[in-house]
């Protein structure tokens, strides 16, 4: 079915759900809006307003609400700064803003082609060391770029501006504004359980925090930064712009976003199946959150996409199918337009607080805390992904962390594969022989030679088959055993065939040991069997054995 399951048999606790998620979505949206546009709440707003309706129309998990988020919050902040920094007029500063809100569409297009092409299975397997440091990086981004509003300053730069100016930032801090904050993540860390039940503590934040900045003297008679005012109606048409220079750049941009999006919906799917003991459908997924990022991109909104808190309290409070989601974005939606006008007053310390913490809950801190005792290297990859995301790029950490981890996966499963390719020239070799073909070897007095592989044979074992092949001594005949083969990799394939051709071209007897499947087609294309005699060909080890052995002079 095209759409989301939406039922009407749970009513009740679909509503209770949809609104228990627009309140947390709340101070959440104005936090994010501000942040990735630098003072402009707007975009954070309808971001989760349309996201929220689209992907709970058209995804493929019905408990799933679906939002701006902290990770795709830093890097559509990272693009917007891109586009937007250099402009000098209104005008250029228009088309800055409409390529970056282009990007949201080309990451919701991406999107689409992985869901399309039945992708969703592989987008999160990916290696949980680089998937750890990449969060973690995004949220210590995340704290960084709030600390000028959270210490009562501004600055220009993104993250290596804000680093460099730490030194000014904490000599000049704005006293008012940094106990708003302080308060601000007090009542975010330690609100009791039992208040957590009946209020979301980012609401309880944003709420008294707004209060004390108006009530309580010592801060009502600070000038505190606050939300510009912004428009209450509904969100015009934000027309893509494909003509710049810099189209490259976007679709790169527009890629990594919706990777991002895709991990980020289908890691928080996983945790509702969990929830509900359901299972999601990770394709339908996909293409839902790409109608959802590219509707948000064309009218201005944030990306977004599954989101963990939201979709938590969603299931908590009752919510079991896409209308708690639809529900939940209603509601949301009227909230806006009645009460636009309060946002002004919502000091940005506040935000920065609210955004602050999410960016420290975004950090991966258990896995950061073992993970050198775990593995040397994966603590390696974890920190340098770490490092990269903060300082260089976002997509040179991704693909450098996957590259490196894959590298050192592969060695080690070559290292292993490769105890499983052995030469057997007698019958005290560790390897499982029945007492006949120990016999036949013992027979053969190292006339014949049996040359076993096991298992996946992958391209580092290729290795491996030349060492053992090139050690080979005075020997008459060879039985190479590929019983076991469980898969045949090109690079192997190729060596094998290097090693079954040298024995025959120095005169040896080949035989070959081999079920049908995929490794024999493997060697079929190779048109590897056609210059062996079809009786050196077998199924059967033993039979093998004895032929060579009896074909000895």
């Amino acid at each position: 079915m095209f759409l989301n399951h939406i039922s009407t048999q749970n009513i009740k606790g679909d509503a209770f759900g949809g609104l228990t998620a627009a309140v947390v979505a709340l101070p959440m949206a104005l936090a994010f809006g501000v942040a990735a546009t630098g003072g402009d709440p707007g975009p954070g707003l309808w971001g989760a307003v349309i996201i929220g309706l689209v992907a709970a129309f058209f995804g493929g998990t019905p408990t799933l609400i679906s939002e701006p988020t902290g990770p795709m919050t830093v890097v559509f902040a990272t693009v917007f700064l891109s586009f937007t920094s250099q402009a000098s007029s209104a005008e250029e500063l228009k088309t800055g803003m409409a390529m970056a809100f282009t990007v949201v569409i080309l990451a919701g297009l991406f999107q689409i082609l992985f869901g399309v092409f039945r992708l969703g299975r592989y987008v999160t397997q990916m290696p949980y060391t680089v998937i750890s440091g990449f969060m973690s990086g995004i949220g210590a981004i995340l704290v960084i770029l709030q600390l000028p509003a959270f210490l009562g300053q501004q600055v220009e730069g993104g993250v290596k501006g804000t680093l460099m100016r730490i030194p000014y930032l904490i000599t000049h801090v704005d006293q008012p504004e940094l106990i708003l904050g302080l308060i601000t993540v007090a009542i975010l860390w330690f609100t009791p359980a039992a208040i957590k039940r009946f209020c979301p503590p980012q609401l309880l934040a944003l709420v008294i925090g707004t209060l004390l900045s108006l009530y309580l003297p010592a801060l009502a008679a600070a000038d505190l930064a606050r939300i510009p005012e912004f428009k209450a109606s509904l969100p015009g048409f934000n027309v893509p712009n494909f003509s710049s220079d810099q189209l490259g750049l976007m679709f790169v941009d527009g890629a990594v976003l919706g990777m991002l999006g895709c991990i980020d919906a289908l890691l928080t799917s996983v945790v509702a199946d969990s929830l509900t003991r359901t299972e999601h459908n990770s394709n339908k997924e996909l293409v839902g959150q790409g109608l959802a990022n590219i509707t948000s991109g064309l009218f201005g909104g944030l990306p977004g996409a599954g989101a963990t808190m939201g979709t938590v309290v969603n299931i908590q409070a009752g919510g079991r199918s896409a209308l708690s989601g639809i529900i939940r974005a209603v509601i949301l939606m009227v909230v806006i337009l009645a009460a636009a006008p309060l946002a002004s007053t919502i000091p940005l310390a506040v935000l920065a607080g609210i955004a602050l913490k999410v960016g420290i809950d975004i950090i991966d801190w258990d896995f950061l805390q073992r993970a050198h005792h775990l593995s040397l290297k994966a603590a390696l990859i974890t920190y340098g992904v770490i490092a990269l995301t903060v300082l260089v790029d976002l997509i040179a950490a991704v693909g450098i962390g996957v590259f490196v981890a894959n590298v050192l996966t592969i060695d080690r499963m070559s290292a292993l594969q490769s105890k499983r390719v052995k030469t057997i020239s007698t019958a005290d070799d560790d390897v499982e022989l029945s007492d006949e073909e120990q016999e036949l070897i013992d027979k053969a007095a190292g006339r014949v030679l049996l040359f076993q592989l096991a298992g996946p044979m992958i391209f580092g074992v290729a290795k491996a088959i030349s060492r053992e092949h090139n050690a080979i001594g005075d020997c008459e005949s060879v039985v190479f055993d590929l019983h076991e083969v469980s898969h045949l990799g090109v690079t192997a394939s190729l060596a094998l065939e290097n090693a079954i051709k040298e024995a025959i071209e120095v005169g040896r007897t080949v035989h070959l040991v081999l079920l049908p499947g995929a490794t024999r087609k493997r060697l079929e294309k190779l048109k590897l069997l056609q210059q062996l005699p079809e009786e050196c060909i077998t199924s059967d080890r033993c039979e093998a054995l004895r032929r060579a052995v009896s074909a000895l002079n």
